[in-house]
């Protein structure tokens, strides 16, 4: 990948488009190029005259640029593999007044462009009949984002009016959900992650201040549920567990991600489950229950800790996250020992007035996880004849 790239932006219209979670269209893009590009250099056109004109000028001046739209919503992924490709390139989305397009185009490519063309889609098109430039092969493009453990295309968008800005907000918001995550994330939580992102990123609340929320909600929860508080106690943690979608949602949508952030936000999730579980069994202790229970939380904690290193062997056998080998490791992903999972299994138990039996029960389930991570782990690793690239 070239990381001293160019990159022209045609700015001409950029006061024509929406913000897109209260950004402009144009920072969004400068935000984009900082992360991935940082070594990159962006040149801002907004002057006057045909964009084709100035395009030919850049070029001659610049050698071979990535093209861009600054009234745009546009994929960072697709401006890092523009910034590495080689050739005369054209990514498009949409049709007609919706055509919005970004290339790679090569220095020796100005004397084949129409000076007086009024848009880039049309001057696009016109290099294409020309063949003067190809379209990106979108086999070529890696659309699959580990992050997210899913397949995206790349996508181009335009947001000359509020209602296409809406539509391509929530589109942004849809997309940055894991292609694997358990039912609560993925069927109960959206409705209250959507407005809370939104009313963060017009409020421009970085996502450290949301996480940082998150880890006091959760470790609140702990002598709440230790004493037997279960209402306080669950509804810290479902606050909590929201809070933690909403985070890196919004570190995404506003490329406000950090290191700090992203430590913070991994360290809560792997940290705080075995100090509920703890007091789970102390909470059930306080009300008459058997002290028996405090064995049972050991006993799950280490079958959680295990179950985590199984999880860390398979990354680093793998290259990437075990619910990403199969569509099977998906669909389990949905269901299995994860904290939302075992959360409402106890909160279930409780409220039928058998917290005992509920403890039972995800240490059973977490043990279950166990095993069947093991053996995924040995499948997908070792023993499977077909694994993924």
């Amino acid at each position: 990948m070239s990381h001293s790239a160019v990159l022209w932006v045609d700015a001409s219209r950029c006061a024509q488009a929406q913000r897109i979670f209260g950004l402009t269209t144009l920072e969004r893009l400068r935000r984009s190029v900082a992360q991935l590009l940082p070594d990159a250099k962006l040149i801002v056109d907004s002057g006057e005259g045909p964009v084709g004109l100035r395009l030919a000028r850049a070029l001659e001046a610049h050698g071979a640029l990535v093209v861009l739209d600054g009234s745009a919503v546009i994929d960072p992924r697709l401006l890092r593999y523009l910034a590495g490709a080689q050739g005369s390139l054209v990514a498009s989305r949409g049709e007609g007044g919706h055509s919005v397009v970004a290339l790679r185009l090569d220095a020796d490519r100005a004397a084949a462009i129409d000076r007086a063309a009024a848009s880039l889609p049309a001057l696009a098109q016109q290099l294409i009949d020309a063949q003067q430039a190809k379209p990106v092969d979108e086999q070529s493009f890696p659309a699959y984002i580990d992050k997210l453990r899913r397949v995206l295309p790349y996508w181009l968008f335009r947001v000359d009016d509020p209602a296409a800005r809406r539509a391509v907000e929530r589109q942004l918001f849809l997309d940055n959900y894991k292609g694997s995550t358990d039912l609560l994330t993925a069927y109960v939580y959206p409705p209250l992650v959507w407005p809370a992102v939104r009313l963060c990123s017009l409020l421009r609340v970085h996502p450290n201040v949301v996480t940082i929320l998150s880890i006091v909600l959760a470790f609140a929860a702990v002598p709440l549920f230790a004493l037997g508080h279960w209402l306080a106690g669950f509804a810290c943690g479902y606050v909590m567990s929201v809070l933690d979608s909403v985070d890196g949602k919004l570190a995404r949508l506003t490329f406000t991600d950090s290191a700090v952030g992203n430590v913070l936000d991994h360290g809560l999730d792997l940290l705080h489950p075995p100090f509920w579980y703890w007091a789970w069994a102390q909470g059930l202790i306080v009300h008459g229950g058997s002290p028996e229970l405090a064995t049972v939380a050991l006993a799950l904690n280490v079958i959680y800790v295990l179950d985590r290193i199984v999880l860390g062997v398979a990354r680093r056998r793998l290259g990437h996250a075990l619910h990403s080998c199969r569509p099977l490791d998906e669909y389990v992903r949905s269901f299995i020992a994860r904290r939302n999972i075992t959360m409402t299994l106890m909160a279930l138990a409780l409220l039928v007035g058998q917290g005992a039996i509920g403890l039972f029960l995800v240490t059973a389930w977490q043990g279950l996880t166990l095993a069947w991570h093991a053996w995924r782990t040995a499948w997908n690793g070792w023993l499977s004849p077909v694994r993924r690239a």
